[in-house]
This record gives C-alpha cells, structure tokens and sequence, in this order.
C-alpha cells in the first residue's frame, strides 16, 4: 500500500470485502472488473481481475507476481521516471495454500479529456495533430527511459489538457519491460495505435524529429509493423468466428 494511504487501510480493506456489492462499474467490462468508490473529496479505481486458469494459478502462488502487484509497483516506478500513470494506491491478493486467486489494483481515478482511442476515430478532434505529436514525443520520452510499455493500445493512454498543453498518463500497466530499447522494438511499439497511414505518418516524422533518426527509416518500420500487427488481429478473429461457428452448429 502506498504510504500515503496507509491511514485508509481500513476503509480500503472493507471496499475490498464488499466489492461485490458496493462501487460503482465503470468502463469495459469485459475482461476484469472495475469499480469507482469515494474517498472524501478523491474517486478511486478498483480494479478486479479475474481469477487466472489453473496454471497461473499455481505460476502466481509460487513463481511470479501477480498482475495486481505489478501495475502497483510498476505505476510507483513510472512516477518516480516522471511519466505519467495515474496515483497508484495499493493491491490485494486472495490465495489458498497452493492455488493464487482473486486479486485487486488500486488507483486514483484520473478524469481526462480523451485517450488515444479518440484520436483514430474523430479526425476533426480539436488540435488533432497536435495532440498526436505530443503523443509521440511522450512515448519518445517513454523509450528514452528505458520502459517499453507492451500493452501500448488506443485505450491506455488517458489525455488531459492542462492550460495549452497536453499530459498523457499509461494505465493498464501489468506488462512492462524495463531496459535500453533499440531502434527496431522502439518503433514497433506503435504498431497497435492505428490502422490510418496518416497517423503513422504523422507519429513518424514526431518520432524522427525527437529521436534524430531519418524518417524514411521511421515510416518504413513503423508501417510494416502497423500493417503486420493488423493481418495477425484480423486472422485471429476470422478463426475465434469459424470456431464459434463450429461450436454453435454442434
């Protein structure tokens, strides 16, 4: 828990308890829940994943950290780089003697303005391009501090504009490397941001511009890896379709 909060242990560990009853839902539901809950004058966010297959449940009993514990950790290490994440709160994990099985992240929930998502879907968004050029110099300053965030998606950069600037925040932060990054795994750390050869154009000569790199080179790579990441995504969903076909028609 962070020291910060520690004097809320007690109304943190009884929204834990009864998460299951109280809370509100938020966002996707889809794969893990996520709940606000009032502090006084701050909102925070639980997040709740799901109990792992059994597998996990043994390799996050035994061998290694739980989601929950590394979004925890890995937000305190993004605030000590100075990027941006919301405030991280604490974790909690539920085990038996041999089995991991629920766990929970908690942070400050952060409103902002827009996330990335946003941007590859309203064209004519206010200072469009120029908000995708401070994206880009903010993944720059990203890499430069040896994080390589692997979940860097459309809808894990929040966006809030503070006076005439922009600030960007990572969340969903359980996958993360930390280390120097070539050149080659830098760039293709935008390959999941958008399917529009504009943007990618856009983000290149941002990326070129910060990184003094030549932009032929940048556009080049950071188009090939967006188009690759795009056949895989559109194959596994063509196969999840013909599966879900087979099962239905037995």
């Amino acid at each position: 828990m962070h020291d910060s909060f520690k004097h809320n242990e007690a109304f943190l560990d009884d929204i834990i308890t009864n998460y299951d009853t109280k809370g509100d839902h938020f966002g996707n539901q889809e794969r893990n829940s996520l709940k606000l809950f009032k502090l006084d004058d701050k909102t925070l966010n639980v997040k709740s994943f799901r109990i792992p297959n059994l597998i996990n449940q043994i390799a996050y009993r035994f061998f290694r950290k739980s989601k929950a514990q590394r979004s925890f950790e890995y937000g305190k290490w993004l605030q000590s780089l100075d990027i941006g994440t919301p405030q991280p709160i604490g974790y909690y994990e539920f085990k038996t003697p041999f089995l991991f099985k629920k766990s929970y992240y908690i942070s400050e929930q952060l409103d902002c303005d827009l996330t990335y998502r946003e941007l590859t879907t309203d064209f004519e968004y206010p200072n469009h391009e120029d908000i995708l050029r401070a994206f880009t110099r903010f993944t720059y300053k990203v890499h430069e501090k040896n994080v390589h965030f692997l979940d860097h998606s459309p809808g894990n950069t929040l966006i809030k504009k503070v006076g005439e600037n922009y600030n960007f925040y990572l969340v969903d932060l359980n996958r993360m490397e930390f280390k120097p990054l070539d050149f080659d795994t830098r760039i293709k750390n935008f390959s999941k941001l958008t399917i529009h050869k504009f943007m990618v154009e856009i983000m290149s000569d941002e990326y070129a511009k910060s990184s003094g790199e030549n932009y032929d080179d940048v556009f080049r790579l950071m188009w090939t890896y967006t188009k690759e990441f795009q056949n895989r995504y559109h194959r596994r969903r063509r196969l999840k379709q013909r599966i879900k076909f087979w099962n239905n028609y037995d």
